[in-house]
């Protein structure tokens, strides 16, 4: 754990403010859930929640099918990182964060279909893959995440098929996050 040097008081409500430079840096927004953990010492610790990070066993399951049906690599991310990838090589995508076009994306509440390359978004920062169908995942109107189809090696490209598959997938983890 790194010490920033800022100490803040606790009110009489039991509030605490996160500097603006904290929240900045670690891409904290307004209404974003945050989880509270104590360790035995006293230490306090907060950790951003991701809804979809709870599900990352059944996401993984998901994205599998996802690449199996659509024949495109597949990916299914939170607000801020990468939850589940198949057909691309994981190590260059998972728990990798998302691109600020991506981040941008999803704040918008805007789907993605890529009718030509220089439409397709790069989720990843530095890795040469490009989404050409995003979809994002809504779960009691807030935004949780994104569901995508990804640029193919052998040139496939994403059609309807893909573009349903990919709107389903999204509407069923939204359902999901509401139960």
């Amino acid at each position: 754990m790194k010490a920033t040097g800022i100490v803040r008081r606790i009110d009489d409500l039991g509030r605490i403010v996160i500097p603006k430079e904290i929240r900045r840096t670690m891409r904290i927004r307004e209404g974003d859930p945050l989880e509270i953990y104590t360790e035995k010492d006293g230490e306090v610790i907060f950790k951003k929640y991701s809804p979809i990070g709870e599900l990352a066993e059944f996401a993984d399951q998901y994205a599998e099918v996802l690449y199996k049906t659509g024949g495109m690599p597949a990916m299914i991310c939170d607000r801020d990182h990468i939850v589940a990838v198949s057909g691309a090589p994981k190590k260059e995508l998972l728990e990798r964060r998302v691109s600020s076009g991506l981040e941008e994306l999803m704040e918008q509440k805007r789907s993605l279909n890529a009718a030509s390359p220089a439409e397709r978004l790069q989720p990843v920062d530095g890795v040469e893959q490009y989404a050409e169908i995003c979809q994002p995942i809504l779960s009691s109107g807030d935004i949780t995440g994104a569901v995508m189809y990804l640029s193919d090696a052998k040139g496939k490209t994403a059609g309807q098929p893909q573009e349903k598959l990919i709107e389903a997938a999204a509407a069923f983890l939204g359902k999901q996050l509401d139960h």
